[in-house]
């Protein structure tokens, strides 16, 4: 006796292809579809370049404040260059990247450092300016496009990573 009605394995199929065929019915479109569907796709995709290109302005300023600080501990207590080096040159690296969307080079003439005090001090100082720089990036994570996101979730752990070696460094200098 042969089996009549719907079974598991057609309802599967069917349904398979309808959402198929939704997929691509909403892949397929051009933006510039009539009725002004396309122009507010558009105006939605402009809003949030501009978006990111503030929050990639509010990060460089962030890094590139950073980076002075890291150049005036340098300056005041030589003692501390070998330390900082490394940090100092991944901290340019990462203002490299967030300046790359930017197209210019960023200058460092504008960013205003707190006077340096002693070595250990100055240390410490440069490790909770890493957290709260860390803390800066990882929200503006959140409402950054996909791309920028990355980037800022990336340097956002570097700094981190900063400020807990910041803070070993401070314990060992005099």
């Amino acid at each position: 006796m042969r089996r009549t009605g719907t079974t598991r394995r057609g309802a599967l199929t069917a349904t398979g292809a309808l959402a198929m065929g939704a997929v691509l019915a909403g892949c397929g479109g051009d933006g510039g579809t009539e009725g002004g569907g396309g122009t507010a796709h558009t105006g939605a995709q402009a809003a949030a370049v501009r978006a990111d290109r503030a929050l990639r302005a509010a990060a460089v300023r962030t890094g590139a404040g950073l980076l002075a600080r890291y150049e005036a501990v340098g300056k005041a207590h030589p003692t501390t260059a070998a330390g900082l080096a490394p940090l100092r040159a991944a901290t340019e690296e990462h203002l490299k990247a967030l300046a790359a969307g930017a197209g210019k080079k960023q200058s460092l003439s504008f960013v205003r450092t707190p006077p340096v005090a002693d070595a250990r001090t100055a240390v410490k100082e440069l490790a909770a300016a890493e957290r709260r720089a860390a803390d800066a990036h990882t929200t503006a994570l959140m409402t950054a496009g996909p791309e920028l996101a990355r980037l800022l979730a990336s340097i956002a752990a570097a700094s981190a990573a900063h400020a807990y070696l910041l803070t070993e460094l401070a314990k060992e200098t005099s």
